[in-house]
């Protein structure tokens, strides 16, 4: 077959992981492709002959060089590429009209060669500019095989993919408790499929339920607990704030007293960004507890560690799904405010962050994932838009709604009072306090609790502004 017979590719990035792209399409005659040439932004490329392609120019000379040598396809093999180069070809592509693909990430590169089968369609992580989180998987499966490991919210986003983990780190039961039985049924069946070997103790409980939580607590024993389990929807607490103390604060409380009167060794705090410096009152509860385990840390054989992240892609009811199903509905995509910038990250990083913090922290740690750069919420909805093949506006109408009550236009992962501090070998940060725990923090949580109960919600609203500074500003207005 003639080479003007061969679908002709054009290869963003002539670097190792370009290199390799081209070297794999020459040894798959059976494609029935060939590379027609390079773009690369590096001065000393230019015009160069990288094993017999050329670099044919710049990536601002994508819409040229495509139309010139006839282009069927785009192949973007730059995986050190932050997520706004990574839109802005999506885009370019799009606005040429041939297919484009992506190469994996670059750990993928590192721990073997990139392979054809592995080039593939661009995803919305792929978006976010930032490689994945990657741990020392051998140590931290040695710190947790063997143990008694619970899991609380496990029919969640973040407790099932936690709980698929954990059963691959062989432990020797692995306890996952929720209360909505339909969502644990689901992940029950998914590991007892994947995992045959792995010992499984399904609880339904509510954790607010103290002398429930106590009992589960006493009977299974676990040496390690991860606590998912939470309400995290922003407006809906501030709708129900005596449902978020309930929920987010007593419950937490119950658990943390049944762990240190169990022998419960490691307790892993799941929290929010949205716990820096709260605004809204889900925030809040997330802070409270932070400021809670702080001060139980060491007062006890169990040792506390606080893990803190951004959104999470695809967990239920956050943003890329919504603006996803909308997607496919033909629109509106519904935007907060075109200035909204929000974190992000895949469910898998989240979990994997989880375990290693669990396996590093020595009690009393806040942990914090290098999340890269905030993603400009606006941008995403156009980029999601135009990766489902539509254009924005025309095809796939956006309609800004305003933010909600309780939101904040640009979310923070660290505090005000906070230090940063990397940890070597880790894509992890320590987040140092420098402010003390307030006084009598214990006395008003459960003042908290006791005014949830009764449904006191103003008091409520007081109480939280008291241990909470930027919650407080936000109720008198300042």
């Amino acid at each position: 077959m003639s080479a003007e017979d061969q679908k002709k590719i054009l290869i963003i990035g002539a670097g190792e992981a370009g290199r390799m792209v081209a070297s794999e399409i020459r040894g798959h005659p059976e494609l029935n492709a060939r590379v027609a040439g390079f773009l690369d932004d590096k001065d000393e490329l230019q015009g160069k002959l990288i094993d017999g392609v050329s670099v044919l120019g710049r990536t601002r000379d994508l819409e040229e060089v495509t139309r010139k040598y006839s282009i069927d396809e785009i192949i973007i093999a730059v995986p050190t590429a932050p997520g706004s180069f990574v839109r802005g070809m999506v885009k370019r592509c799009r606005q040429v009209g041939v297919p484009f693909k992506i190469v994996p990430g670059v750990m993928e590169i590192i721990k073997g060669d990139v392979h054809i089968e592995q080039v593939r369609e661009v995803r919305v992580e792929d978006l976010l500019g930032r490689e994945t989180v990657d741990f020392d998987l051998e140590s931290t499966r040695k710190a947790l095989s063997g143990k008694r490991i619970l899991i609380t919210g496990a029919g969640g986003s973040i407790g099932s993919e936690l709980s698929r983990q954990l059963a691959n780190m062989k432990p020797e039961e692995l306890i996952i408790l929720g209360r909505g039985e339909n969502r644990i049924f689901d992940i029950e069946n998914e590991i007892r499929a994947r995992f045959p070997d792995c010992n499984i103790n399904v609880v339904i409980a509510d954790l607010r339920d103290r002398d429930r939580i106590t009992r589960v607590i006493s009977k299974t024993k676990p040496q390690i607990i991860y606590h998912t389990a939470a309400h995290k929807h922003v407006h809906y607490m501030e709708r129900e704030p005596e449902e978020a103390v309930i929920n987010n604060i007593e419950a937490t409380v119950n658990l943390i007293e049944a762990s240190e009167k169990h022998g419960v060794e490691r307790f892993v705090f799941i929290s929010t960004d949205k716990a820096a410096n709260p605004i809204g009152v889900m925030g809040a509860t997330k802070m409270v507890m932070e400021l809670y385990i702080r001060k139980r840390n060491g007062r006890s054989d169990c040792r506390y560690v606080i893990v803190r992240f951004g959104n999470v892609i695809g967990s239920t009811g956050s943003v890329v799904p919504l603006f996803l199903k909308q997607i496919s509905m033909g629109g509106p995509v519904t935007v907060s405010d075109p200035r909204a910038t929000r974190y992000f990250m895949t469910v898998k990083e989240a979990s994997l962050l989880v375990i290693r913090a669990s396996v590093i922290g020595e009690g009393g740690e806040t942990f914090i994932l290098d999340m890269g750069e905030s993603i400009n919420i606006m941008e995403l909805a156009r980029d999601l838009i135009i990766l489902s093949g539509h254009e924005p506006d025309s095809e796939i109408p956006i309609v800004v709604t305003g933010l909600r009550e309780g939101e904040k236009l640009h979310e923070e992962l660290v505090a005000s009072d906070e230090v940063l501090e990397p940890i070597e070998g880790e894509k992890i940060f320590h987040a140092i306090p420098q402010d003390p725990v307030p006084e009598g923090l214990e006395e008003t949580v459960g003042e908290l609790i006791i005014s949830a109960r009764r449904g006191q919600r103003e008091r409520i609203l007081i109480l939280l502004g008291q241990l909470c500074p930027h919650f407080r500003e936000r109720l008198s207005g300042n």
